[in-house]
């Protein structure tokens, strides 16, 4: 199984303005995961043994705690498959969430985010974790493209699995947090599904990038090699009838850096939609996806914040 795997590090030139949505301080995205998986890495040589950084979080996840069912086609391609996340005692149509994973748009398993989804199923949500495809074999829009088709699967056929086809949420962290805001802002991408965006009960963004222009990096260039880059931004699209949208990001965060979720929020609040905005102290941009696993929720209210915010809309 891999870890929080990112592309080969490459030097990202410096920019002025709206910085590139993956560049850290002295490195850019892919040196802050590297940093993150050695020391990953050490604490699971300590505590499991030879076990990958990712496997440390998912190993806390209590064996048979619910029901799993995998590798569900929602298209032709060999990424595009998903999982369903079930609780084992059901008392109705459930909550649904789904799940998009970041990994910059070149990197990303859904296996891998068992620790994610545990707690969200613990609670009563049914939570559903897409794979996509990802950069170099496509580029902008078709992963968006992909996330529109796994929600319209989820749509049409969650309710043979338990869940309510009308209480589904979309979620993602980093360049996941990007696809489920603009799945919720552009409604070209569920239209092309045969869904409006009224089907999508709210977002929840983790660290996610939604007003990163320009863009520096070279291989995020090649990703987003759109003819007009405005067609790129989630702030851009925002409008009052876009579904309520919690955004949450770190104040450590030199990744992606919380003036995105605050932009956007602004945006939407101005326009007159619901947006709302957390700000956790010392947590980066990595420490917010890992605050959703049994080890690591005493970090922030990651996971109460997500529980609460979509249980206010059932």
């Amino acid at each position: 199984m891999k870890s929080f795997a990112a592309p080969p590090p490459r030097r990202a030139a410096e920019g002025t303005g709206a910085a590139d949505p993956f560049r850290a301080r002295g490195g850019h995205f892919v040196a802050a995961r590297r940093n993150f998986l050695r020391l990953m890495t050490t604490a699971a040589g300590l505590m499991v043994g030879a076990c990958a950084p990712v496997d440390l979080l998912n190993v806390w996840v209590p064996p048979d705690n619910h029901r799993r069912v995998r590798d569900i086609a929602y298209g032709p391609h060999a990424r595009q498959r998903l999982d369903i996340h079930i609780p084992h005692d059901l008392l109705g149509p459930a909550q649904v969430v789904v799940f998009f994973y970041g990994g910059a748009w070149q990197s990303g398993e859904r296996g891998d985010y068992l620790f994610a989804a545990e707690g969200l199923v613990s609670a009563g949500f049914i939570v559903v974790v897409p794979d996509y495809r990802v950069y170099p074999e496509i580029r902008f829009p078709t992963f968006l493209e992909d996330s529109a088709q796994a929600v319209a699967w989820v749509r049409h056929h969650i309710a043979s699995h338990g869940g309510d086809a009308g209480q589904i949420f979309l979620m993602g962290h980093s360049a996941g947090a990007y696809n489920a805001a603009m799945l919720a802002l552009d409604r070209r991408y569920l239209a092309k599904e045969g869904l409006d965006r009224s089907a999508i009960r709210g977002v929840v963004g983790l660290a996610g990038p939604y007003d990163f222009l320009p863009i520096t990096g070279p291989r995020l260039k090649l990703v987003f090699a759109a003819p007009d880059m405005a067609e790129t931004q989630p702030i851009n699209f925002a409008s009052a009838e876009a579904p309520p949208m919690l955004l949450l990001t770190g104040d450590t965060d030199d990744t992606v850096e919380p003036r995105n979720s605050e932009s956007l929020a602004r945006r939407l609040a101005q326009l007159g939609a619901s947006a709302t905005t957390r700000v956790y102290a010392g947590l980066g941009h990595i420490g917010i996806i890992t605050a959703l696993g049994r080890a690591f929720r005493a970090k922030a209210p990651v996971l109460a914040d997500t529980i609460s915010f979509m249980r206010a809309r059932r």
